[in-house]
């Protein structure tokens, strides 16, 4: 019969040889690396999961190393989870196997037919290694690479800004554009586009016709209504959709020669043209008043 000495001893040492396997998670570390050891499965396994760790860190050095869904099945210890934009694969060990999943492994090239396991799903797929197996080292390097490349392509394309629809420019009374205030030619290109019917193609006849006549214009969007002058000149033309007609405003009208013809004893210096659908522009006028107006000081806001 034993002493209750020896019986204390054996229970001491096997409870240090319990203490001893207590595993822990594995941290991100380059190949090699003791700090990123597997759980200590005693058998050909943990040379198996070692090795094919090695060829992924190999393969993309930028890769992400972690352990998740720790559970008792697992020993709490989790499942090694290789990312790089998203997970590449995962690497569990059975009783009889090492499994590899690949996250997206039936959109990846497989020429040396590596996946052997989980083929019937429409995303992932699986690489089962048995004890004694052996995995081309060269191939398997590829399909990371290839992972990781599919990785990179879906991250870009969700990180792309997406076109959004412009939102329609509200119509003020008599049709009038409401486009925010705004300096450039930007926001006059946004009321002319936006002015309705046959008011936008006089609109961009327009804008064309004082461009080329005053290639220096300065341009704004003021009171919504396109606003046209000379930089420390001040404004000398602007112009303001109605209902039936587009009103084209001289801020200096009354020094144009000849003198347009819309105007009140109250407008003062200002005078106009109200421009109608049938009305035929002459613009060799226009472009006469529109230089002359140019060179005259103009109206400061």
């Amino acid at each position: 019969m034993k002493s209750p000495k020896s019986n204390s001893v054996i229970r001491s040492k096997s409870k240090a040889r319990d203490t001893s396997r207590a595993s822990k998670p594995a941290t991100k570390a380059k190949p090699g690396s003791s700090k990123a050891k597997v759980p200590d499965l005693v058998d050909w396994r943990e040379d198996t999961l070692a090795r094919m760790r090695r060829l992924i860190l190999e393969a993309d050095p930028e890769m992400i190393e972690e352990r998740k869904w720790k559970k008792p099945s697992n020993a709490m210890t989790g499942v090694p989870v290789f990312s790089h934009n998203g997970i590449v694969c995962t690497g569990e060990t059975y009783t009889k196997v090492v499994k590899l999943t690949f996250a997206q492994g039936a959109s990846l090239p497989d020429p040396s037919r590596l996946f052997n396991s989980s083929l019937e799903g429409n995303t992932r797929r699986a690489i089962d290694i048995r004890e004694g197996e052996k995995v081309d080292a060269r191939a398997f390097k590829a399909l990371v690479k290839a992972a990781v490349a599919r990785n990179g392509a879906s991250a870009n394309k969700e990180t792309k800004p997406r076109a959004t629809k412009a939102k329609p420019v509200k119509l003020l009374s008599g049709g009038n554009p409401q486009i925010a205030k705004g300096d450039g030619d930007a926001p006059v290109q946004a009321y002319i586009a936006a002015m309705p019917g046959w008011k936008s193609d006089f609109g961009k006849r327009l804008d064309a016709l004082i461009v080329r006549n005053v290639p220096k214009v300065r341009k704004a969007v003021k009171w919504n209504s396109p606003f046209y002058g000379i930089e420390g000149q001040g404004w000398f033309l602007s112009l303001h959709v109605f209902t039936r007609y587009v009103k084209v405003t001289f801020f200096e009208g009354m020094s144009l020669r000849p003198v347009p013809p819309g105007g009140t004893p109250k407008s003062k210096d200002v005078r106009w043209i109200d421009i109608y659908e049938d009305d035929k522009l002459d613009e060799a006028q226009m472009a006469t008043w529109v230089k002359q107006a140019a060179a005259l000081p103009g109206w400061l806001s």
